[in-house]
């Protein structure tokens, strides 16, 4: 087997080759599945020395008999089991939700007798008509439930094959399945409304009309290819240059990305989302942690040239393994290719009478994945001026309820008798800074006027007010647009000409943070979510911002506990956590099919260059 590089995601043959030592190690002996399988990167010392690492594989294990779970670590390079540790589900959680739950959930609750006479009170005895949707179940109570591992079952109605299932909810019934015992422990049968019936099949004439035929076609061509290379896994681009991994839990991670060979970011990923709803009394435990519970990346598109990528395109296929460790091909998981984005720099000069014009280019790397009902993409933009944009594009089906005939105060009606509950899509990124090496520090930066004074006697001065984040206590912080507040992550080695260090500036979306209140139970998981900074000290061990095992943990676990010991950040080796996303209250024009929405965060060098770092871009030849 040839050595990859460290930071490289594993291989199949790497997959079979850690499945085997886990199987000579007997921990693969009866019926155990892998709740998930990646990489167990290398520790950052060594791979900025350049060295030859111990190459690990990790792996979440179910025993789906007795439903004991490990947290196993193999080494490829030594051949063995580095460490297996048994997790006790009412402190620490269970593990992610596995492939074969899904099929294996809808055969237990279509054979409760429970259940099935409960939707025979509806007036649905046919139940190929019904398709039904597993729910992780959180940590509500009491005790003995949540212990138990479980899901919450919903229902929905697809009466022919090609039927949109998600505008027919079944409302006011959900069945409780024990994923162990393979039984349903619970039936809450609260209420009954009629099914809404109006179609939401967006392929179906019927409903979205005549396809349009005024728009002219696009094409994008580069007849001499694109301007950037890739070799493997490692991509450059004008200044830039990087690594491309791929998780099954985080999906697209970056790596060692430097600009004009200076260092910015150690490792960039999205390791961690929640999705709460707003319905405080059926459907109160209804959120979902898609990378901690559902894992985004093994859900990853394969993409298509001309339906979800343009132009010269360069794809990376990503590597997953199924339930039992057997790995599987996501083939063009990746896109990378580069994009116009108009005017980078203009001026007409009234003096000289010079008039120039250049064009702004970004590299984009995006992936797609779909969770459910709901689709994310998720695309990293790096411009010639030295710009980093995360975009998150949110499109997909609104998860449905009944709308009562009296209203909801809650949710939007979305179709006749159709609900869109309000919600929230929080993602939070963990960025491992390194701007111009690894001694970092980050400062907070508002702006404000003054009031008249002495100082100020027509009142138009403009300040900054800048804080030092010197301990991580202090390093929980909220965005406010009325300040303009951003965060500017600097060197502590490093300064430009004018003797200030060199920084990159993190410009939020000033979008609200959780708004479950904080002593609930969604707020005890979900911590990462009540800030939109967290600064910590790097930690290996701190990759997750809601914990390890965020399927039913009793909360607490990730960032708060993270910055529990208080550390120092002033100067050291540190992680800029962001959280950002959309509140999102549906409209009528978000249903069948909902628009992409977007949201997302940008880092722009300040100070970073001594001047504008892209005078020596060329104009277009062609045309100016």
């Amino acid at each position: 087997m040839s050595s990859p590089h460290p930071l490289d995601p594993a291989s199949a043959e790497e997959y079979l080759a850690g499945r085997d030592i886990m199987v000579a190690a007997g921990l693969l002996a009866g019926p155990v599945r892998f709740a998930y399988y990646g990489l167990e990167e290398a520790p950052k010392d060594e791979v900025l020395a350049g060295e030859a690492p111990d190459r690990r594989l990790r792996a979440y294990l179910v025993n789906t008999g007795s439903g004991e779970s490990v947290d196993a670590v193999v080494s490829l390079t030594h051949q063995k089991v580095v460490s297996a540790r048994t997790l006790d589900p009412g402190l620490q959680g269970q593990m992610p939700i596995l492939d074969s739950d899904f099929a294996r959930v809808d055969e237990i609750t279509k054979a409760d007798p429970e259940w099935r006479a409960a939707m025979a009170r509806r007036g649905y005895h046919d139940l190929s008509k019904v398709r039904t949707c597993p729910i992780t179940a959180g940590a509500f109570g009491p005790p003995e439930d949540d212990r138990r591992r479980m899901v919450r079952v919903l229902a929905f109605i697809m009466e022919r094959e090609h039927d949109l299932a998600w505008a027919h909810p079944v409302d006011g019934l959900a069945a409780y399945v024990d994923l162990i015992e393979q039984k349903v422990f619970k039936v809450t049968d609260e209420f009954e409304l009629p099914v809404p019936r109006e179609s939401g099949d967006y392929d179906d004439e019927a409903v979205r009309g005549p396809h349009r035929t005024t728009l002219k076609p696009v094409e994008i061509t580069q007849p001499e290819g694109p301007s950037f290379t890739l070799d493997g896994y490692a991509l450059r681009w004008q200044d830039w240059s990087m690594r491309i991994g791929f998780d099954a839990r985080e999906g697209l991670t970056l790596h060692q990305v430097s600009l004009q060979d200076r260092p910015v970011l150690y490792r960039a990923s999205i390791p961690e989302m929640v999705v709460p709803y707003g319905d405080p009394k059926f459907r109160h435990w209804q959120a979902y942690f898609d990378t901690g519970e559902y894992l985004v990346g093994k859900w990853a598109n394969s993409l298509e040239l001309g339906c979800d990528c343009l132009g010269e395109i360069a794809y990376l296929d990503a590597t997953v393994t199924d339930d039992t460790g057997q790995p599987r091909s996501i083939a063009n998981a990746i896109c990378i290719h580069e994009e116009d984005f108009g005017i980078l720099w203009k001026h007409t000069d009234i003096f000289n009478g010079s008039a120039q014009s250049r064009r702004q280019r970004r590299l984009v790397v995006s992936y797609f994945t779909t969770v459910g009902n709901y689709d994310y993409g998720f695309y990293w933009y790096f411009y010639l001026d030295g710009t980093i944009e995360l975009e998150v594009k949110a499109t997909g089906v609104l998860f449905t309820s009944v709308y009562p005939e009296d209203g909801h105060p809650n949710a939007t009606e979305v179709a006749p008798g159709l609900a869109g509950a309000f919600h929230q899509h929080l993602f939070s990124a963990r960025l491992d800074v390194s701007v111009d090496g690894r001694a970092n520090a980050v400062e907070e930066v508002d702006v404000s006027g003054l009031p008249i004074g002495p100082d100020n006697p027509y009142g138009n001065a403009i300040v900054q007010q800048v804080t030092r984040l010197a301990r991580e206590s202090q390093a929980g912080r909220r965005a406010d647009g009325s300040r303009g507040r951003t965060w500017r992550i600097i060197s502590a080695e490093r300064s430009n000409r004018f003797g200030r260090p060199t920084s990159y500036t993190l410009y939020p979306e000033a979008a609200p943070v959780l708004l479950a209140d904080p002593d609930s139970p969604l707020a005890a998981r979900a911590g990462f979510a009540a800030n939109h900074l967290w600064v910590t000290r790097y930690d290996p061990d701190q990759r997750w911002p809601a914990g390890d095992y965020v399927n039913q943990n009793p909360g607490g676990a990730g960032l708060p506990a993270f910055i529990a010991g208080d550390r120092e950040i002033d100067g050291e080796d540190i992680v800029v956590w962001h959280t950002f996303g959309p509140t999102h209250v549906p409209r009528p024009e978000d249903w069948p099919v909902m628009p992409v929405a977007r949201c997302g965060f940008v880092l722009k060098p300040t100070g970073f260059f001594d001047r504008n770092p892209t005078l020596d871009v060329a104009p277009p030849a062609a045309h100016c």
